[in-house]
């Protein structure tokens, strides 16, 4: 039983149970702010109590995502809760913290950049954020061209299998662009690399290729992908680029399958994303994009800020966010990997 503590008018404690009070013999409205509050240890039990109706986290074996960290990690979460991560001045740790990452998985993926070059990328609050960022980008990009070259600009479209994450269907949908799809057939359950490159136009802005597919976990050939493209690239004198949506083989191929070609060993690879939270061994709501280099993401995209302080660069789909998800990820080590 929940027991609370108060006083009366002469300062004499008395100890009562939220469960025999009136706050819980009245029903609370479920859809309107209540007229009157209730004491924080009674709205506590109330909520919590109805909060138990959710399914056991420990026990979610069909969840894609991380339900457990070790006690330490809970700790840095609870000790971050209340910071703002767009706050960079405010918070500049928080912020190396996101940028050592960025580079930690830039190395791991292969990027072409020294030792001491700064990847580009960012956190963002998962894959399917990170996804819209990289689409974004090729698109513009593609836009910039067919400007420079005088050709129409209005109808880019982007090629992917039919087996991939509602996220890309998003993209296609919220920003306009048509999304061709290489059917699935029996037997073969992810996207054919020659089927997708038949499908390849002018217009085409990238063709999206799944490390790890959310149907049966499989990865696409990436590595035939490239060459094939590479091929009628330099035939038809195109530039088309590769995303990989490596959501949940990322933090799995470099050490399971290291000499696996998918990442950006293959030069037609210019962005990749990959979510922390699935086999990165953090709770939900991190996610990462992380650019060859610098020309692969359009300067125009980038805001620049200056109203919290100096001057701060900034490419998200939204703006204030907890920086919970960067406290315990800096842990990156090989034993949990």
């Amino acid at each position: 039983m929940a027991l609370s503590r108060a006083q009366t008018n002469s300062g004499e404690s008395l100890i009562s149970s939220t469960f025999a009070s009136r706050y819980v013999r009245t029903a609370l409205p479920r859809f309107r702010i209540p007229e009157q509050s209730i004491p924080k240890d009674a709205a506590y039990q109330i909520i919590n109590d109805e909060l138990m109706l959710d399914g056991n986290p420990r026990l979610n074996l069909a969840s894609f995502v991380t339900t457990w960290m070790e006690p330490e990690c809970d700790k840095l979460i609870q000790n971050s809760v209340n910071k703002n991560y767009v706050d960079m001045d405010e918070y500049p740790v928080t912020t190396e913290f996101q940028n050592r990452c960025v580079n930690m998985i830039a190395h791991l993926f292969n990027a072409p950049i020294g030792e001491d070059e700064t990847a580009v990328g960012v956190g963002t609050v998962g894959s399917s954020e990170a996804i819209m960022l990289a689409g974004l980008a090729f698109k513009r990009k593609w836009q910039n061209k067919m400007k420079a070259e005088g050709k129409p600009h209005d109808k880019p479209n982007i090629v992917t299998g039919a087996n991939v994450q509602v996220c890309w269907e998003k993209f296609a949908r919220y920003f306009e662009v048509e999304l061709k799809e290489v059917k699935l057939r029996e037997g073969y359950y992810v996207m054919d690399p020659a089927k997708a490159v038949e499908l390849v136009d002018e217009n085409t802005i990238c063709v999206a290729a799944i490390l790890g597919s959310t149907l049966n976990g499989e990865f696409e050939d990436v590595k035939m992908l490239n060459d094939l493209l590479v091929a009628k690239n330099r035939l038809i004198r195109w530039d088309t680029p590769i995303h990989v949506d490596a959501a949940s083989g990322g933090f799995i191929a470099p050490f399971i399958y290291p000499e696996l070609e998918w990442d950006f060993r293959l030069p037609l690879v210019k962005s990749i994303n990959v979510s922390g939270h699935k086999y990165g061994l953090v709770y939900a709501g991190v996610g990462w994009i992380i650019w060859r280099n610098k020309e692969d993401l359009p300067d125009e995209l980038i805001f620049h800020i200056n109203y919290l302080g100096a001057d701060q660069p900034t490419f998200t789909l939204n703006f204030s966010k907890g920086t919970t998800p960067y406290a315990p990820i800096n842990r990156f080590e090989p034993d949990h990997c």
